[in-house]
């Protein structure tokens, strides 16, 4: 259907679908802030399982939707671009949320959180360890390694709620809250107070077949864009189609932290990208075919990258350093300085030879 779209057209198909999936992202917020309380879920928690999964709907369109048609380094690219992606958007949300107030970093006090990183560099080490095993390493459509990463992404949210229930308490100052933040959450309060957890259900299941439907139709005209101009498959997918399904945690996150929800920001992050390996298993049924020992340089690249990316703010949560730089704390600047020269290096990997 869009394979006979002009460019235009394309890129304005791409940009409504990108719209709808940053609306959707708003109220998927919400309703999760909502059902977090009700299922007594915490705001750590409730993020991981909740927020993450829902925010990341467009990822698990385009997985199936390339899977089908057979462009699996699409799906890759996805997948794995979309970590890095979203884990620069802590930058974005230290800069344009919480501004010349303080690091974001230094505002989240769950040692969850530290859990949650750690998840996302586990699952991506797994990638990396089932992409060296034979194609032939698959059980009729399922693919052996892929289970794996699932099986270690439950295990991780196990352990994540049993350490909800440890002595560990917070020292030092709380996080110190930005003009408006106290009127805002009165006002959110007040919200919540007046939604029924049945409408909040409502509205959660709406905007998440929003955010699915458009993350569908970002898939297609993507695939079509990605044809028109003449970029690979993977390179498409770990930028512009990536970013494009980052729209929800940017939208998710920027509400978040103007709620002074730090804690639920940051689990939405770690949340969906320790979330997105568990799509090579989905990749793994829909195809019949082992995802992860197709997996490229350039995408054992952007796998790396991850991993470097939640590392630098992982030890940010440790330090809990206020120095900043500009609007930005020190952490965030090292990410975006890191994602810079690894797109650098991703456009050396993918340029064809010669």
């Amino acid at each position: 259907m869009f394979t006979t779209l002009s460019v235009p057209l394309l890129l304005l198909v791409f940009g409504l679908a990108a719209g709808a999936v940053w609306v959707a992202g708003v109220r998927l917020s919400g309703a999760t802030d909502v059902l977090g309380d009700r299922l007594r879920l915490g705001e750590a928690l409730g993020g991981l399982i909740l927020l993450a999964v829902a925010t990341n709907l467009p990822e698990i369109a385009i997985t199936v939707s390339a899977s089908v048609q057979g462009h699996l380094d699409l799906a890759i690219g996805n997948i794995l671009g979309g970590i890095a992606v979203q884990t620069v958007v802590l930058a974005v949300l230290d800069a344009f949320g919480l501004g010349r107030h303080a690091p974001l970093t230094s505002e989240s006090r769950s040692l969850n959180l530290v859990l949650e990183g750690s998840l996302v560099t586990a699952v991506l080490m797994a990638v990396l360890m089932g992409a060296q095993l034979p194609k032939a390493a698959v059980w009729g459509r399922l693919e052996p390694a892929a289970l794996l990463v699932a099986l270690l992404w439950g295990v991780g949210l196990w352990l994540i709620g049993r350490a909800r229930a440890l002595p560990w308490r917070p020292e030092g100052p709380p996080p110190t809250l930005p003009p408006g933040v106290q009127q805002a959450r009165r006002q959110q309060d007040a919200r919540k107070q007046s939604t029924s957890t049945a409408r909040a259900a409502l509205v959660f299941a709406v905007a998440a077949l929003v955010t699915l439907g458009a993350g569908l139709v970002l898939a297609l005209s993507g695939e079509a864009l990605a044809r028109h101009l003449h970029m690979s498959g993977v390179l498409f997918g770990a930028t512009v189609l990536s970013l494009a399904t980052a729209l929800p945690e940017i939208s998710t996150g920027l509400a978040s932290v103007r709620l002074g929800d730090y804690e639920l920001a940051v689990s939405d992050i770690f949340g969906g990208n320790a979330f997105l390996p568990v799509l090579f298993l989905l990749a793994s049924l829909v195809s019949g075919q082992a995802v992860l020992p197709q997996l490229q340089p350039s995408d054992l690249y952007l796998t790396a990258l991850g991993v470097l990316l939640t590392a630098v703010y992982l030890y940010g949560l440790v330090f809990r350093s206020r120095r900043q730089w500009g609007l930005l704390g020190l952490d965030s600047w090292a990410v975006l300085g890191l994602y810079g020269l690894g797109l650098l290096g991703l456009w050396l990997l993918a340029r064809p030879p010669g």
